[in-house]
Protein backbone atom coordinates (compact mmCIF):
# COMPACT_ATOMS: atom_id res chain seq x y z
CA UNK A 1 0.00 0.00 0.00
CA UNK A 2 1.53 3.24 -1.09
CA UNK A 3 0.50 6.79 -1.70
CA UNK A 4 3.23 7.13 -4.32
CA UNK A 5 2.35 6.68 -7.99
CA UNK A 6 -0.33 4.08 -7.17
CA UNK A 7 -2.38 5.04 -10.20
CA UNK A 8 0.49 4.04 -12.47
CA UNK A 9 0.78 0.49 -11.12
CA UNK A 10 -1.12 -2.46 -12.55
CA UNK A 11 -1.61 -4.25 -9.23
CA UNK A 12 -3.58 -7.08 -10.82
CA UNK A 13 -0.59 -7.93 -13.00
CA UNK A 14 1.69 -7.87 -9.94
CA UNK A 15 -0.30 -10.30 -7.79
CA UNK A 16 1.73 -13.36 -8.74
CA UNK A 17 5.05 -11.53 -8.34
CA UNK A 18 4.15 -10.15 -4.90
CA UNK A 19 2.77 -13.49 -3.75
CA UNK A 20 5.91 -15.30 -4.86
CA UNK A 21 8.11 -12.81 -2.99
CA UNK A 22 6.08 -13.19 0.21
CA UNK A 23 6.22 -16.99 -0.03
CA UNK A 24 10.02 -16.90 -0.47
CA UNK A 25 10.18 -14.77 2.71
CA UNK A 26 7.59 -16.81 4.63
CA UNK A 27 10.05 -18.57 7.00
CA UNK A 28 11.09 -15.17 8.37
CA UNK A 29 7.48 -14.03 8.57
CA UNK A 30 6.53 -17.10 10.63
CA UNK A 31 9.43 -16.46 13.00
CA UNK A 32 8.45 -12.79 13.33
CA UNK A 33 4.83 -13.75 14.11
CA UNK A 34 6.02 -16.19 16.80
CA UNK A 35 8.06 -13.40 18.36
CA UNK A 36 5.10 -11.01 18.27
CA UNK A 37 2.96 -13.56 20.13
CA UNK A 38 5.63 -13.87 22.80
CA UNK A 39 5.61 -10.09 23.34
CA UNK A 40 1.92 -10.09 24.23
CA UNK A 41 0.58 -10.55 27.79
CA UNK A 42 -0.66 -13.77 29.40
CA UNK A 43 2.66 -15.62 29.14
CA UNK A 44 2.87 -15.11 25.41
CA UNK A 45 -0.58 -16.53 24.66
CA UNK A 46 -2.49 -14.60 22.01
CA UNK A 47 -5.95 -15.67 23.20
CA UNK A 48 -6.91 -12.11 24.09
CA UNK A 49 -6.18 -10.70 20.63
CA UNK A 50 -9.51 -9.93 19.01
CA UNK A 51 -8.51 -7.86 15.98
CA UNK A 52 -5.32 -7.71 13.91
CA UNK A 53 -4.55 -5.27 11.10
CA UNK A 54 -2.14 -6.09 8.28
CA UNK A 55 -1.47 -2.62 6.89
CA UNK A 56 -0.10 -2.76 3.37
CA UNK A 57 -1.19 -6.37 3.04
CA UNK A 58 -0.36 -7.03 -0.61
CA UNK A 59 -1.67 -10.39 -1.88
CA UNK A 60 -2.57 -11.67 1.60
CA UNK A 61 0.25 -14.11 2.36
CA UNK A 62 1.07 -12.34 5.63
CA UNK A 63 -2.60 -11.75 6.41
CA UNK A 64 -3.34 -15.48 6.31
CA UNK A 65 -0.21 -16.27 8.29
CA UNK A 66 -1.30 -13.82 11.01
CA UNK A 67 -4.74 -15.43 11.08
CA UNK A 68 -3.12 -18.79 11.83
CA UNK A 69 -0.88 -17.32 14.54
CA UNK A 70 -3.73 -15.46 16.23
CA UNK A 71 -6.53 -18.07 16.06
CA UNK A 72 -9.00 -16.07 18.17
CA UNK A 73 -8.67 -12.90 16.13
CA UNK A 74 -10.33 -11.37 13.12
CA UNK A 75 -7.52 -10.29 10.80
CA UNK A 76 -8.13 -7.42 8.41
CA UNK A 77 -6.02 -6.91 5.29
CA UNK A 78 -5.61 -3.18 4.59
CA UNK A 79 -4.44 -2.13 1.14
CA UNK A 80 -5.25 0.48 -1.52
CA UNK A 81 -5.51 -2.12 -4.31
CA UNK A 82 -8.80 -3.90 -5.00
CA UNK A 83 -7.11 -6.69 -7.03
CA UNK A 84 -4.75 -7.45 -4.14
CA UNK A 85 -7.62 -7.45 -1.64
CA UNK A 86 -9.64 -9.75 -3.89
CA UNK A 87 -6.71 -12.13 -4.00
CA UNK A 88 -6.48 -12.01 -0.20
CA UNK A 89 -10.14 -13.06 0.05
CA UNK A 90 -9.53 -15.98 -2.31
CA UNK A 91 -6.37 -17.08 -0.50
CA UNK A 92 -8.13 -17.02 2.88
CA UNK A 93 -11.05 -19.05 1.54
CA UNK A 94 -8.69 -21.62 0.04
CA UNK A 95 -6.98 -22.01 3.42
CA UNK A 96 -10.28 -22.40 5.29
CA UNK A 97 -9.96 -19.16 7.26
CA UNK A 98 -12.17 -16.92 5.15
CA UNK A 99 -14.57 -16.40 8.04
CA UNK A 100 -11.88 -14.70 10.12
CA UNK A 101 -10.18 -12.66 7.39
CA UNK A 102 -11.62 -9.35 6.24
CA UNK A 103 -10.39 -6.70 3.83
CA UNK A 104 -10.43 -2.92 3.90
CA UNK A 105 -9.52 -0.64 1.03
CA UNK A 106 -7.58 2.26 2.49
CA UNK A 107 -4.53 4.38 1.79
CA UNK A 108 -1.98 6.00 4.06
CA UNK A 109 -2.03 8.57 5.44
CA UNK A 110 -5.46 9.78 4.28
CA UNK A 111 -7.52 6.85 5.57
CA UNK A 112 -5.95 6.21 8.97
CA UNK A 113 -9.22 7.19 10.60
CA UNK A 114 -11.03 4.35 8.82
CA UNK A 115 -8.91 1.55 10.28
CA UNK A 116 -10.78 1.17 13.56
CA UNK A 117 -9.02 -0.19 16.65
CA UNK A 118 -6.86 -3.29 16.95
CA UNK A 119 -4.85 -5.33 19.42
CA UNK A 120 -2.03 -5.96 16.94
CA UNK A 121 -0.94 -3.92 13.91
CA UNK A 122 1.61 -5.33 11.47
CA UNK A 123 3.02 -3.26 8.62
CA UNK A 124 5.85 -4.34 6.32
CA UNK A 125 7.77 -2.10 3.89
CA UNK A 126 4.84 0.33 3.82
CA UNK A 127 5.68 3.27 6.10
CA UNK A 128 8.62 4.30 3.91
CA UNK A 129 6.13 5.01 1.11
CA UNK A 130 4.51 7.78 3.19
CA UNK A 131 6.06 11.25 2.99
CA UNK A 132 5.91 11.87 6.75
CA UNK A 133 6.94 8.56 8.29
CA UNK A 134 6.61 9.84 11.86
CA UNK A 135 3.04 10.96 11.23
CA UNK A 136 2.25 7.53 9.79
CA UNK A 137 3.60 5.83 12.92
CA UNK A 138 1.66 8.28 15.10
CA UNK A 139 -1.52 7.33 13.27
CA UNK A 140 -0.90 3.58 13.51
CA UNK A 141 -0.11 3.89 17.21
CA UNK A 142 -3.40 5.71 17.63
CA UNK A 143 -5.46 2.69 16.54
CA UNK A 144 -3.98 0.37 19.17
CA UNK A 145 -6.08 -0.75 22.11
CA UNK A 146 -4.54 -0.67 25.63
CA UNK A 147 -1.67 -3.14 25.72
CA UNK A 148 -1.70 -3.39 21.93
CA UNK A 149 1.36 -4.15 19.82
CA UNK A 150 2.67 -2.38 16.71
CA UNK A 151 5.22 -4.25 14.58
CA UNK A 152 6.97 -2.37 11.78
CA UNK A 153 9.16 -4.26 9.30
CA UNK A 154 11.60 -1.73 7.86
CA UNK A 155 15.28 -1.98 7.10
CA UNK A 156 17.61 -4.93 7.33
CA UNK A 157 20.06 -5.93 4.62
CA UNK A 158 19.58 -5.91 0.84
CA UNK A 159 19.44 -9.35 -0.77
CA UNK A 160 22.44 -11.07 -2.27
CA UNK A 161 22.01 -13.89 -4.73
CA UNK A 162 25.13 -13.94 -6.92
CA UNK A 163 28.87 -14.36 -6.28
CA UNK A 164 31.14 -11.38 -6.95
CA UNK A 165 32.38 -12.80 -10.26
CA UNK A 166 29.67 -14.63 -12.21
CA UNK A 167 31.71 -15.17 -15.38
CA UNK A 168 29.79 -12.69 -17.50
CA UNK A 169 30.17 -8.92 -17.44
CA UNK A 170 32.31 -7.06 -14.93
CA UNK A 171 32.75 -8.57 -11.45
CA UNK A 172 30.85 -6.81 -8.67
CA UNK A 173 27.46 -6.59 -10.41
CA UNK A 174 25.53 -7.28 -7.20
CA UNK A 175 27.20 -4.40 -5.35
CA UNK A 176 26.47 -1.99 -8.19
CA UNK A 177 22.82 -3.04 -8.32
CA UNK A 178 22.45 -2.52 -4.57
CA UNK A 179 24.05 0.94 -4.78
CA UNK A 180 21.69 1.89 -7.63
CA UNK A 181 18.71 0.71 -5.58
CA UNK A 182 19.77 2.89 -2.65
CA UNK A 183 19.98 5.94 -4.89
CA UNK A 184 16.61 5.22 -6.50
CA UNK A 185 15.06 4.74 -3.04
CA UNK A 186 16.33 8.17 -1.94
CA UNK A 187 14.83 9.70 -5.07
CA UNK A 188 11.51 7.97 -4.38
CA UNK A 189 11.44 9.30 -0.80
CA UNK A 190 12.27 12.84 -1.93
CA UNK A 191 9.44 12.77 -4.48
CA UNK A 192 6.69 11.69 -2.11
CA UNK A 193 3.95 14.23 -1.28
CA UNK A 194 4.81 15.97 1.99
CA UNK A 195 8.18 14.25 2.18
CA UNK A 196 9.96 14.89 5.49
CA UNK A 197 13.64 14.17 6.08
CA UNK A 198 13.80 11.72 8.94
CA UNK A 199 16.59 9.99 10.82
CA UNK A 200 15.28 6.46 10.54
CA UNK A 201 15.82 5.43 14.15
CA UNK A 202 12.70 3.30 14.27
CA UNK A 203 12.64 2.59 18.03
CA UNK A 204 13.00 6.32 18.71
CA UNK A 205 10.23 7.07 16.20
CA UNK A 206 7.95 4.53 17.88
CA UNK A 207 8.68 6.14 21.26
CA UNK A 208 7.79 9.56 19.84
CA UNK A 209 4.50 8.01 18.73
CA UNK A 210 3.71 7.43 22.42
CA UNK A 211 4.57 3.73 22.52
CA UNK A 212 6.96 1.72 24.67
CA UNK A 213 9.56 0.01 22.43
CA UNK A 214 9.70 -3.74 23.08
CA UNK A 215 12.67 -4.60 20.91
CA UNK A 216 13.93 -4.96 17.37
CA UNK A 217 14.97 -8.24 15.79
CA UNK A 218 16.58 -9.06 12.49
CA UNK A 219 15.53 -12.25 10.77
CA UNK A 220 17.67 -14.06 8.23
CA UNK A 221 16.14 -15.25 4.97
CA UNK A 222 18.38 -17.92 3.47
CA UNK A 223 17.88 -20.24 0.53
CA UNK A 224 21.01 -22.22 -0.27
CA UNK A 225 22.12 -24.00 -3.41
CA UNK A 226 20.70 -25.89 -5.14
CA UNK A 227 17.83 -23.45 -5.21
CA UNK A 228 14.20 -24.51 -5.25
CA UNK A 229 12.64 -23.73 -8.67
CA UNK A 230 10.24 -21.21 -7.09
CA UNK A 231 13.13 -19.27 -5.57
CA UNK A 232 14.88 -19.30 -8.95
CA UNK A 233 11.73 -17.95 -10.59
CA UNK A 234 11.51 -15.26 -7.91
CA UNK A 235 15.08 -14.20 -8.70
CA UNK A 236 14.32 -14.10 -12.41
CA UNK A 237 11.25 -11.91 -11.84
CA UNK A 238 13.20 -9.73 -9.41
CA UNK A 239 15.95 -9.16 -11.97
CA UNK A 240 13.37 -8.32 -14.63
CA UNK A 241 12.10 -5.65 -12.22
CA UNK A 242 15.68 -4.46 -11.71
CA UNK A 243 16.09 -4.11 -15.48
CA UNK A 244 12.82 -2.17 -15.79
CA UNK A 245 13.52 0.08 -12.81
CA UNK A 246 17.25 0.68 -13.00
CA UNK A 247 17.93 0.18 -16.70
CA UNK A 248 18.38 3.90 -17.25
CA UNK A 249 21.15 4.18 -14.64
CA UNK A 250 23.07 1.00 -15.44
CA UNK A 251 25.81 1.08 -18.03
CA UNK A 252 25.42 -0.91 -21.23
CA UNK A 253 27.53 -3.83 -20.01
CA UNK A 254 25.57 -4.24 -16.78
CA UNK A 255 22.25 -3.98 -18.64
CA UNK A 256 23.39 -6.74 -20.99
CA UNK A 257 24.49 -8.90 -18.06
CA UNK A 258 21.16 -8.56 -16.26
CA UNK A 259 19.30 -9.26 -19.51
CA UNK A 260 21.29 -12.49 -19.88
CA UNK A 261 20.57 -13.46 -16.27
CA UNK A 262 16.81 -13.19 -16.82
CA UNK A 263 16.86 -15.06 -20.14
CA UNK A 264 15.09 -18.38 -19.40
CA UNK A 265 17.05 -20.12 -22.16
CA UNK A 266 20.52 -18.86 -21.19
CA UNK A 267 22.56 -21.61 -19.51
CA UNK A 268 24.18 -18.98 -17.26
CA UNK A 269 20.84 -17.32 -16.38
CA UNK A 270 19.49 -17.49 -12.83
CA UNK A 271 17.08 -20.30 -13.71
CA UNK A 272 20.03 -22.61 -14.36
CA UNK A 273 23.12 -21.27 -12.56
CA UNK A 274 24.49 -23.67 -9.92
CA UNK A 275 25.97 -20.77 -7.93
CA UNK A 276 22.73 -18.78 -7.46
CA UNK A 277 21.53 -18.45 -3.86
CA UNK A 278 19.32 -16.09 -1.84
CA UNK A 279 20.41 -14.37 1.35
CA UNK A 280 18.78 -11.36 2.96
CA UNK A 281 17.77 -10.01 6.35
CA UNK A 282 14.65 -8.13 7.47
CA UNK A 283 14.37 -6.12 10.68
CA UNK A 284 11.14 -5.84 12.66
CA UNK A 285 10.70 -3.08 15.25
CA UNK A 286 8.01 -3.50 17.93
CA UNK A 287 6.38 -1.30 20.55
CA UNK A 288 3.32 -1.48 22.80
CA UNK A 289 0.74 0.79 24.35
CA UNK A 290 0.81 0.87 28.12
CA UNK A 291 -2.14 -1.23 29.40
Amino acid sequence: MSAHDVDDIDWGAMVAQLELKAEVHEPYLRAAADWMRALLPADGRADGVGRVLDVGSGPGVITCLLARHFPSARVVAVDQSEPLLAHTRSRAEEQGIGGRVGVLRADLPEDLGALGTADVVWTSQTVHHVGDQQAALDGLAGVLRPGGLLAVAEGGLPPRYLPRDIGIGRPGLQARLNAAWEERFSQMRAGLPGSVDQVEDWPAMLARAGLVPTGSRTFLIEHTTPLDPRVREFLRVHLEHVLDTLGDVLDAEDRATVARLVDPDAPDGVLWRPDAFYLSASTVHTARVCP
